[in-house]
């Protein structure tokens, strides 16, 4: 779930990000081995140099059509400089990308 959210996360903030907090992970339903399981990654807000990141996991089993959503949680990034510090997110250019 962290390198969903830091996938988005580096696409947003268009470089370097790092995880800073993992808040209100909730587990629903088990996963069993050789289950599908496809993960989900929404922004939720960006501050000047953070992303908070929603993410959803699901599973589907082998022999089924249907998925069921077994976990979520919110996920703090700061983007980072060359030098590892926190910096600005230009929300304009990465919305500028998607267009």
């Amino acid at each position: 779930m962290d390198l969903a959210a830091g996938c988005l996360a580096a696409s947003t903030a268009r470089g370097r990000s790092a995880t800073i907090a993992v808040e209100a992970m909730r587990f629903l339903r088990p996963v069993r081995v050789g289950d599908e399981v496809s993960l989900f990654a929404d922004l939720v807000s960006v501050g000047r140099s953070s992303m908070r990141i929603h993410v959803e996991a699901w599973r589907r089993s082998r022999d089924s059509i249907e998925s069921e959503k077994v976990t979520q949680a919110n996920f703090t990034f700061v983007a980072l400089d060359p030098q590892g510090r926190p910096r600005s997110v230009d929300v304009a250019a990465s919305r500028s990308s998607e267009n």
